[in-house]
């Protein structure tokens, strides 16, 4: 398939985004696993270690959602759909950061959750060969 130089370069774009999310997202939800529970606790808002368990494990499937479908070919519209889940996850950590009163710590978070949007919409058009 021949790309524009438009589009060729907005792939590349957000390959470069969906490798460097699929990175974070890796180190974010093994890091779930491996801190204690107390250790997670230590700010206002207090989660049972199985919920930080569930969400560790849907960041881990979200970074391999954004690379394993473009990288094999098949069923390439889960990547938009891993990005959204992403995304939903974002909300929940941006929310619950600004609830434990870190107001700048909190644009991490979100800075995360625009890029996952960006891929998310980026990367829609695969969907529509899926479904």
């Amino acid at each position: 398939m021949q790309y524009s130089t438009v589009s060729r370069g907005r792939n590349y774009a957000l390959w470069t985004i969906q490798i460097l999310l699929a990175l974070v997202f890796l180190f974010s939800g093994s890091m779930k696993f491996v801190m204690p529970v107390a250790k997670m606790n230590e700010g206002a808002v207090k989660f049972p270690g199985l919920f930080y368990h569930f969400i560790g494990t849907c960041e881990v499937l979200g970074a391999l959602g954004l690379i394993l479908p473009g990288l094999t070919g098949i069923r390439r519209g889960l990547t938009p759909l891993a990005a959204a889940g992403l995304l939903i996850i974002m909300i929940g950590a941006t929310t619950v950061t600004l609830m434990d009163g870190l107001g700048m710590v909190a644009l991490l978070p979100f800075v995360v959750g625009v890029l996952v949007a960006i891929v998310a919409y980026g990367r829609w058009g695969w969907l529509r060969g899926v479904v």
